[in-house]
């Protein structure tokens, strides 16, 4: 019979059921991390045989907005049905979609079916951090969620690597197919491991929130990728996008305060811990994004470097991110002082990628990169967990589903228009100076100028995360 989840009464951590729940959702998040970044390596590759650099971003950010829109979905669907339910539902989504993108022959199929694929990709972050607060307690969820992060890092090494294989002796659509095992492998193990579980009352689902929000953030990030692919013949255009953008905002607002059952918790932003944790979720990924997309293309196009040694130079930050996050994770659980780590974190990550900026410029070498691309790595690992862990440890068990999901909402949104505006910004600096320089010559500064958006939504990050803590830990 199906039971409501309440797993720290009857679920203990050295069971084999808890395992193989906890295997489960690692490799959901191996899944959903690994694809990111396989994609990103081949990116160049995939833009040269299918046409089109000047929508490379949008191969991303069609995923991410579809992502974005799922995931307070997926949160509030999983309070209803069980987060046994909906992981399946998800999972067996993104393989599908998966399998269709390594089918694609053109550019417009393979960004419709990245859109699909985002449809399913939205709710594995999401729901397997709700299922880890179910799995564990408070106290030790720092450690847990460090273990998810030591995850991400692995299939963060293993995306480019791979990707950077399979383009060279087999072929870009390999990168999609190599996901397939993993994921089928997650599934199984959570059908096995998990409890079904749902609430016993009726729910109503805000389908006129959804739809607001569908058509608010499309309207954005496609203001910014139309932007970024030059089409301003008609501004008009772009203005009345922006303007859908707004009005879908405020009544976005107005319903989710209206809703009898909101699927975004604006309650929760009451709560200065809850908002510290979204907000620096939210930036970190937005500046995390928007360095990442690019960073193989200079790589690629300015450095010369292949796939696989653009992938290679991305290992000194897996290292930093491995060790930041277990460690992180473990110092955290036994102190209590997530805030404190996750401002280390983020202070870490805002000098990194400013120091990416700077060494793009510079056409530095690659020892000062791979410096940098470590303490971007030991900031990601320390940050990005005790973000999760506050925002979860700030709302009551009943909230936790859809507090996850806001926070996933807002960091899902904040990665994508960190690769919408960044791409923006690239290729506005790009146009200014393509007449007069070098292919491989423009592109340096205009990446560069990407990586510097990155760092100035940091330290708009720091300055908020700071404000909001009382005021003797302020000063």
């Amino acid at each position: 019979m199906d039971v409501p989840l309440n797993p720290e009464a009857s679920r203990p951590n050295d069971s084999i059921a808890f395992r193989a729940s906890f295997s489960g959702v690692v490799l959901a998040v191996i899944v959903s991390s690994l694809d990111q970044n396989i994609v990103a390596v081949a990116l160049p590759r995939i833009a040269s045989e299918l046409g089109g650099i000047a929508y490379i971003s949008w191969i991303v950010t069609a995923f991410l907005l579809t992502a974005t829109i799922a995931a307070p979905i997926y949160g509030k669907l999983s309070d209803i049905y069980g987060r046994r339910r909906m992981l399946t539902v998800s999972m067996s989504v993104f393989l599908g979609t998966t399998i269709l993108c390594s089918l694609v022959n053109t550019m417009p199929q393979l960004i419709a079916a990245r859109a699909l694929q985002g449809l399913g990709a939205g709710g594995l972050m999401t729901l397997s951090q709700s299922t880890i607060g179910d799995l564990v307690g408070p106290r030790q969820r720092g450690r847990y969620q460090g273990y998810f992060s030591g995850a991400m890092a692995i299939s963060t090494v293993a995306g480019p690597l791979l990707g950077g294989a399979l383009i060279a002796d087999f072929s870009w659509r390999g990168i999609f197919l190599v996901t397939i095992p993993v994921g089928a492998a997650s599934l199984a193990l959570t059908r096995w491991g998990l409890p079904k579980s749902f609430m016993f009352k009726s729910h109503h689902i805000d389908y006129k929130g959804i739809l607001i929000l569908v058509v608010g953030t499309s309207a954005a990030l496609t203001l910014f990728n139309t932007l970024e692919s030059g089409v301003v013949s008609m501004p008009f255009i772009s203005v009345g996008l922006g303007a859908l953008a707004v009005a879908c905002t405020a009544l976005f607002l107005r319903q989710e305060r209206r809703a009898s059952e909101p699927l975004l918790g604006l309650t929760l932003f009451g709560n200065s811990s809850f908002v510290a944790g979204v907000i620096a979720a939210g930036m970190m990924t937005f500046a995390m994004q928007g360095a990442m997309v690019f960073l193989p293309l200079y790589f690629q196009e300015v450095q010369g470097m292949t796939p696989t040694h653009s992938g290679l130079m991305l290992i000194a930050q897996i290292a930093g991110l491995i060790f930041s996050s277990i460690l992180g994770g473990q110092l955290s659980a036994r102190t209590g002082q997530f805030k404190k780590f996750l401002i280390a974190g983020v202070a870490m990550e805002m000098v990194a990628i400013a120091s990416l900026a700077i060494l793009a410029l510079a056409r530095a070498g690659e020892i000062p990169f791979l410096a940098a691309l470590g303490l971007l790595g030991l900031g990601t690992g320390l940050g990005m967990p005790n973000a999760v862990v506050i925002v979860q440890n700030s709302v009551p068990r009943a909230s936790l589903g859809i507090a996850t999901a806001s926070m996933s909402f807002l960091r899902s949104l904040g990665g994508a228009f960190g690769v919408a505006l960044s791409g923006c910004v690239m290729h506005t600096v790009f146009a200014a100076t393509a007449n007069n320089l070098h292919f491989a010559e423009a592109l340096r500064p205009a990446i560069a100028a990407s990586f510097a958006l990155g760092a100035t939504m940091m330290l708009l990050a720091l300055v908020t995360i700071v404000a909001k803590l009382p005021t003797p830990a302020r000063h």
